[in-house]
């Protein structure tokens, strides 16, 4: 798979380790949305759809992906595909720093108690997490998908996804 359009980018599903070991999986659902869910690290079994989002080709095979979500968390992800690279900047407030269990949920069903949070807790000063990232999963799963990230992350998911049991030919999720 070679990527130099931002069609190119568009509709793929990506599994990625930052290097602090924290494991997400993302999908770029189409030039404004992305869905994700995510594996490791602080805000580990949180998952999240149609997030809006700016997506951008920067130069060919280079992509910047950029939101804020309800949490007020600001992301900014530079996707190296070409390279089984990617590089994120998360921004997230003091809030989520100091409790992030209340974010590890299915976010679209708590957007209230998102913004409740945000406006109840600190904000600042934001805790900064820049970090390179190791692509270890990308496949066209075509645009707006709904079955890419369609449940919350369970133990084992990622290793499911990568060894082909998760998704059959059509990139639906197969049935237990």
């Amino acid at each position: 798979m070679e990527f130099k359009e931002l069609d190119d980018f568009l509709g793929t599903h990506f599994i990625y380790t930052y290097d602090n070991g924290w494991e997400y999986e993302w999908y770029a659902k189409n030039d404004h949305t992305v869905d994700y869910r995510i594996h490791g690290g602080m805000v580990a079994g949180r998952w999240v759809k149609d997030q809006e989002a700016n997506i951008v080709k920067l130069t060919d095979g280079v992509f910047k992906v950029t939101w804020t979500e309800p949490t007020g968390t600001d992301v900014a992800l530079d996707f190296m595909p070409n390279e089984n690279i990617m590089h994120g900047t998360i921004f997230f407030p003091k809030w989520v720093q100091d409790h992030p269990s209340i974010t590890v949920c299915f976010q679209n069903e708590h957007l209230d108690l998102m913004r409740e949070s945000r406006e109840k807790y600190e904000t600042y000063p934001k805790y900064l997490v820049p970090e390179f990232a190791k692509i270890t999963y990308m496949k066209k799963a075509g645009q707006n998908n709904e079955e890419v990230i369609a449940e919350a992350p369970y133990v084992g998911m990622t290793d499911d996804i990568r060894a082909g049991k998760y998704f059959d030919s059509d990139y639906k999720r197969r049935k237990a």
